[in-house]
């Protein structure tokens, strides 16, 4: 079956450590190229309850690149898969093959796809033991092509990618650098993390464990000079997300899982429950990079009453109704770049841009969009450069009194508008930036977007 959207019971009670499982594996038939290949596999249950639990897998590709990918295990006491998202997994038993869905067949070498599930289990929950992917056992190193002599794997990951390491955009422009110049922490609870975010001093505060966030659907409060960034693929806020509030400023939010705050009983509105991923209010300076937001009950990411020299780039935002609204304001006077995101399976708000002085949307991928694109709404002034746009209702439009510039972007398998008009301005005036061809895009956000294992180690 295939699941995009899980709830399973809506407040967890445990969060489980994490199991890490390093493996490679061999040759299969969706192989691209027929030579030597590998993975590694990271498994995580991410909550728990009486009689069932959360999991989050990880398959970082070490080989050669992959169109289309089966990944097998066993489970060894009973447990058994009921939904899943980012995959397809069918259930009834404890011999698990977990398949792509369209939208993440492509695995480059280097690459990683993420997949997530609900299962059932009994108090007894062991990890696997051992994974396969496409038909070979994974066995912790290369698989070696005839008369090639194995060699070990790779300790850590890819350090970097085609990313910037510091705030870009008009974040960076304004000096962005969150925590910078304060104390380095490390947190694995909501006390610590509330303590140190809310806090009147500069801190860089890393998080390395899944935080279940109670009550449910609670925003953290978020202080000026911030950095929160997740410690590789460790950092995770479930049940709730973060505000920012009137006067925030210079803060970074990087690296992290936000997730699962939905409502059964306000589906499909989300109008009962204001429970976002990243909600701003008249908030400055703010980068938000390489994050993964996802099944939020109201907002994936809000940026409302002026939010200025925001930059929103490398994120996976992703199932849910709301994506990413921008406004609540009458004045134009905003500042904004959003670059390089995964916006796939939402609704409405892709974002809508309603009076936002200069906004620049370049080199971001939306995906079965069913409500409506780039809108730039009221007085806004938008410039759209090489995004991709597959399976979109109205994938870019403007009111009559905002200008929209749109150059280079690929539109496939949409229907509705596709509207410009106007001059917008010359984003090259306020900071340098690097275009990727549109063509590209896809690969790029699916391998690069979204938690790191490199980053805030």
């Amino acid at each position: 079956m295939t699941v995009r959207r899980t709830r399973g019971p809506w407040r967890s009670v445990l969060v489980l450590a994490t199991t890490t499982v390093l493996a490679a594996a061999g040759v299969g038939t969706a192989v691209t190229a027929q030579a030597a290949t590998g993975c590694r596999v990271d498994y995580r249950v991410s909550s728990a309850w009486s009689g069932g639990f959360n999991a989050d897998v990880t398959v970082t590709n070490l080989g050669d690149a992959l169109d289309g990918w089966k990944l097998t295990w066993t489970f060894t006491a009973g447990q058994q898969v009921t939904q899943a998202w980012n995959a397809s997994i069918p259930g009834g038993t404890s011999q698990i093959t977990a398949t792509n869905v369209s939208w993440n067949a492509a695995v480059p070498s280097g690459g990683s796809v993420s997949f997530g599930f609900t299962g059932t289990a009994s108090d007894a929950n062991p990890a696997p033991a051992t994974f396969a992917l496409n038909g070979t056992t994974c066995t912790g190193a290369p698989a070696p092509t005839s008369g090639t002599p194995t060699t070990a794997p790779p300790t850590t990951p890819p350090t970097s990618g085609p990313y910037s390491s510091t705030p870009d955009g008009f974040a960076g422009a304004a000096g962005t650098t969150g925590g910078a110049g304060g104390a380095t922490v490390t947190v694995t609870n909501q006390a610590d993390l509330e303590r140190y975010a809310g806090a009147s001093t500069p801190y860089v505060i890393r998080v390395n464990a899944a935080i279940t966030v109670s009550p449910y659907g609670k925003e953290i409060p978020v202080r000026s000079d911030k950095t929160i960034v997740g410690v590789g693929t460790n950092g995770q806020i479930v049940n709730g997300g973060f505000f920012l509030g009137a006067g925030t400023s210079n803060v970074i939010i990087r690296n992290l899982t936000i997730r699962d705050t939905r409502v059964a009983s306000d589906d499909p509105d989300d109008k009962d429950f204001d429970y976002d991923g990243i909600q701003m209010d008249t908030a400055n300076r703010v980068w938000i990079d390489h994050n993964r937001i996802v099944r939020m009950n109201d907002g994936l990411l809000d940026s409302r009453k002026d939010t200025t020299n925001l930059t929103v780039s490398w994120n996976v935002i992703a199932e849910g109704n709301k994506a990413f609204g921008i406004g609540w304001t009458e004045n134009v006077t905003a500042r904004m770049t959003i670059h390089h995101n995964w916006i796939h399976h939402t609704g409405p708000r892709n974002p809508s841009t309603d009076n936002v002085a200069y906004a620049h949307l370049y080199n971001n991928y939306l995906q079965s969009v069913t409500g409506y694109g780039n809108y730039a709404r009221g007085y806004t002034k938008m410039v759209l450069e090489n995004s991709y746009f597959d399976g979109v209702r109205d994938p870019y439009y403007k009111d009559t009194t905002a200008e929209l510039r749109q150059s280079g972007s690929i539109v496939v398998n949409s229907t509705g508008r596709q509207q410009t008009g106007g001059s917008a301005f010359d984003p090259s005036r306020f900071y340098s930036y690097r275009l990727d061809p549109a063509s590209q895009v896809p690969s790029l956000v699916r391998t690069y977007a979204g938690p790191q294992s490199s980053i805030g180690l």
